[in-house]
């Protein structure tokens, strides 16, 4: 039986939505609470589709859909999200006076002993949780979409016990994500940090000239993607050869551009109303297709990967 039987979900949007499913998949109750009224009646049409994707992907099966989807109890009042919760899971709005707010009304109705666990991508969520929730507060921050990648970054708060992030690591490996556990907090935690400095080059690229939107995610996709699918950054190292790399630092022949807060590029973009997929249009123009369309055909693409790079590992183990 897995420990978190009950979960509050606080916020119904991209993540929010899909972190309800995710752990509804894994057997919990799951109250969701959003103060958005349109978001919360989108939410279940939004949790059915993403779930119709996994079950004709196989991973779930058809006649589990039902009990899966009564798991989930969409509510528009955050007490009764909260009231009965060992976990709560906070994926609100990047903004520190709405995750303020939020976090004093967890801590108005929670049990005393409920983890307070926030999705935060961006900013340090521990200052702004109320000093009797410190205990048991944590970071669990996943990769959209939740429901199909399976890294979930995890860390206690530097007032909480490790106890708590180790339960947190059980509780997702039961049921099959892969955390990877900090001991303090690592802003942009790794996949986002290793996000960021490859964003820094791209833009700069753009920014020159030199390259195209289809030139990057051609060089990532049928280069770089098709090895770390499998390897990783650091074994791919081991193959290419550690003396090698060294030789390549030692040469200097590439300067990494400094950061900065801004890009052409994006600015561009956002200025022309090309905002990405809800849009319509981002670095590519979809045609017309709706964001729905979009997102199933991802996750379509992002399950067959999966798929393979999983059978690949069992099959050829390094």
């Amino acid at each position: 039986m897995i420990e978190f039987q009950r979960v509050g979900m606080i916020g119904a949007g991209l993540m929010g939505h899909a972190l309800a499913l995710v752990h509804a998949l894994g057997g919990s109750q799951v109250r969701l609470q959003d103060v958005s009224p349109e978001q919360l009646e989108r939410a279940p049409t939004l949790i059915a589709e993403a779930l119709d994707t996994l079950i004709e992907a196989g991973l779930v099966e058809a006649a589990e859909k039902s009990a899966v989807l009564a798991r989930i109890h969409p509510t528009p009042d955050i007490a009764e999200a909260v009231a009965d919760a060992q976990l709560i899971v906070e994926a609100v709005v990047e903004n520190v006076e709405v995750k303020r707010t939020v976090y004093a009304a967890i801590d108005a109705a929670a049990p005393a002993d409920a983890i307070l666990a926030s999705n935060t991508s961006h900013l340090d969520p521990f200052p702004l949780i109320p000093d009797a929730r410190q205990a048991t507060s944590a970071i669990t921050h996943w990769y959209t979409p939740p429901y199909i990648l399976d890294l979930v970054d995890v860390c206690a708060g530097p007032k909480a016990d490790r106890s708590i992030a180790e339960r947190l690591r059980d509780f997702y490996l039961a049921i099959g994500k892969k955390p990877v556990v900090f001991d303090t907090v690592l802003p942009g935690y790794i996949a986002n940090r290793l996000q960021a400095a490859m964003s820094l080059e791209i833009y700069h690229l753009m920014d020159e000239g030199l390259v195209t939107a289809d030139m990057v995610d051609d060089s990532i996709k049928y280069g770089l993607a098709l090895r770390m699918a499998t390897l990783g950054h650091l074994k791919k190292a081991d193959f290419t050869g550690i003396d090698m790399i060294r030789r390549a630092m030692a040469n200097g022949m590439y300067e990494a551009p400094a950061p900065r807060p801004t890009s052409p590029s994006i600015e561009k973009l956002v200025d022309d109303g090309r905002l990405g997929v809800m849009a319509g249009a981002g670095f590519f123009d979809y045609g017309g297709r709706s964001p729905e369309e979009l997102f199933k055909e991802r996750d379509r693409g992002l399950l067959a990967m999966k798929k393979l790079v999983d059978e690949i590992e069992k099959k050829h183990p390094l």
